[in-house]
Parts: C-alpha cells; sequence; structure tokens
C-alpha cells in the first residue's frame, strides 16, 4: 500500500503554477476574485487557504467578504462587477451560500470565461461535450494525482460514489474521455443504487465521494484497487478541538488491501486548491492570449 499524497503533489503543481507565473510576467499578475458571503466556519478557512495559495503562486487575490443577510441581487452585483472588471482573470464565489440566494442562479451569473471553478452550466456542458475549458477542481486534481503517480486508467474499471455536479458527475466524465488519465470503462453510484458493494469490488479504481463518514468498507474492495477519499466529515469526540476528521472511506480497514490510497487530510483537498491556482492562470493566459 503506497498513500497518495496530495500535499507533495499540490506543492509542486504550485511551484510550476509560480514559475510560469514569473515566465509571462507582464504589466499585471493573474488576478483571482474570491467572492464569501456570510459566516460559516469552514467557508472561512477554505477562502484563507485560497489566498494563501494565490501569494505562494504569484496571483493577486481580491477578497470580497459580504454579511449573512445580503440580498440575492447585492451577490450578483458583485459577480456582475468582477465580471466586468477586465483585471480579473478567475471568479470564485465561495458555497455554501446563505438560504436566501438561490446558488444555481448565482454560479450562472459568473462569466463562463471567468469560472475558475468550472461549475458554470457552459463549462459542465463543454466537459460533456469533451471539449473542456475548465474542469472543477476537485475532479481535475484527482485526475492528476493519479496521472503523476503513474496510475493506469485506461482500460480500468472505475466506480464513482456520488453524483454531485461538483465531484461525482464531472469525475465520472474526466475519467471516461479520451487520452491521459481518461479511457476508463466508469460506473457512477449513488444512494439510491442497489447492492452498491457489489459494484465496488470489481473496481481498479474507487473514487469515494458522498459525504458519509467511513461509509466504503474493508469488503467493499478487492486486492490491489487504488481508492481516492474525496470524504471530509467531523466526527466529535473527547480532544482538545472536540472533533476529529475522518473521510468516506474506512482508512485502517480499506488501506492494507489497496495499492494505493489517499489520506484524509492531507489527500484530495490540497489538490483542489492548487487546480484553482492552475485554472486562473489557464484563465488568464485565455484572457492574455499567451
Amino acid at each position: 500500500m503506497q498513500l497518495l499524497d496530495g500535499k507533495a503533489c499540490a506543492a509542486t503543481i504550485k511551484s510550476e503554477v509560480a514559475a510560469e507565473t514569473v515566465r509571462l510576467a507582464g504589466a499585471r499578475k493573474p488576478t483571482l476574485a474570491l467572492v464569501r458571503v456570510g459566516e460559516d466556519p469552514a467557508s472561512k478557512v477554505y477562502v484563507a487557504a485560497k489566498a494563501k495559495a494565490c501569494e505562494e503562486c504569484g496571483i493577486e487575490s481580491r477578497n470580497v467578504h459580504l454579511p449573512d443577510d445580503s440580498s440575492e441581487a447585492r451577490v450578483l452585483g458583485v459577480l456582475r462587477d468582477f465580471n466586468d472588471d477586465p483585471s480579473v482573470d478567475g471568479i470564485l464565489l465561495q458555497l455554501p451560500l446563505p438560504r436566501q440566494i438561490d446558488a444555481d442562479r448565482a454560479i450562472a451569473t459568473i462569466s463562463p470565461d471567468k469560472d475558475v471553478d468550472g461549475f458554470h452550466p457552459e463549462n459542465l456542458g463543454r466537459l460533456a461535450a469533451g471539449t473542456p475549458r475548465f474542469v472543477p477542481c476537485t475532479p481535475l486534481g484527482i485526475r492528476e494525482l493519479l496521472l503523476r503517480n503513474g496510475i493506469e486508467t485506461a482500460g480500468a474499471n472505475a466506480v464513482v460514489l456520488g453524483r454531485s455536479v461538483i465531484v461525482g458527475k464531472p469525475m465520472a466524465l474526466l475519467l471516461s474521455q479520451k487520452g491521459p488519465g481518461g479511457d476508463a470503462t466508469v460506473t457512477m453510484c449513488h444512494s439510491r443504487s442497489r447492492d452498491l458493494a457489489s459494484y465496488t469490488r470489481r473496481a481498479d479504481i474507487v473514487i469515494a465521494a458522498m459525504g458519509v463518514p467511513q461509509f466504503v468498507k474493508g469488503d467493499m474492495v478487492k486486492d490491489g484497487a487504488v481508492v481516492v477519499d474525496v470524504g471530509i466529515n467531523r466526527v466529535e469526540d473527547t480532544s482538545p478541538k472536540g472533533y476529529h476528521l475522518v473521510g468516506d472511506v474506512d482508512f485502517d480497514a480499506v488501506a492494507p488491501r489497496t495499492s494505493f490510497i489517499t489520506p484524509v487530510p492531507g489527500g484530495v483537498g490540497p489538490m483542489t486548491v492548487a487546480m484553482l491556482m492552475s485554472n486562473t492562470l489557464v484563465a488568464f493566459r485565455i484572457r492574455t492570449g499567451q
């Protein structure tokens, strides 16, 4: 069993982005607008991590934090202002949003050529059509983690657990596309799948993104499988913090059976941030014709 070290891989990618940012340096830096609404504690941590990554990569970040009671009109107005700002290359709207704001409408308001999160319907459609512009960062990071660790996907039987537009659906599309990191035979399972374990036991690659703590047990994977755990769940305990983090995979039970497995934390999470930096650089290159 080998760990898929997302932290180390992400550091390499950010170094590559930083070097490319220096090479392309001109009148301005690549610029990412980070929009957060409300006081969700996790969102605050995530946005801070993304701002720090921008600094590490030589990318300028513009942070806007709106109060929890902001109207939808105000949020959409901020997004439209960034759409119209020629010095902004990418826009990230941190989810979740307060109840009064329609997340789908907000995401659709972001200009598709600045949607570095890859959630805009146009970008998801381009991915489905096989002509991607921006791919959601978590699936993109997983593909990069597989590629950089020499894990062959061509002809592999891959099972994706979860069907969200953030991870599950784009992950299935990426794995099934032609070319490096693709050409897999993909099954997408979800909460209504019958006898789900019968699919995972046949899989060469299992991507767990259901949001259920330690859902995947040892008897659900075959020997030598590659397991990627997207989940990050808080479980209460008696430690000073009052909780510890676990994934969607029962790591202790599953790891001994695998050839490769991601840890939680330190697996997929850092890769998501690294690919956001990569997507921002791509947006900058598109907008500046470089």
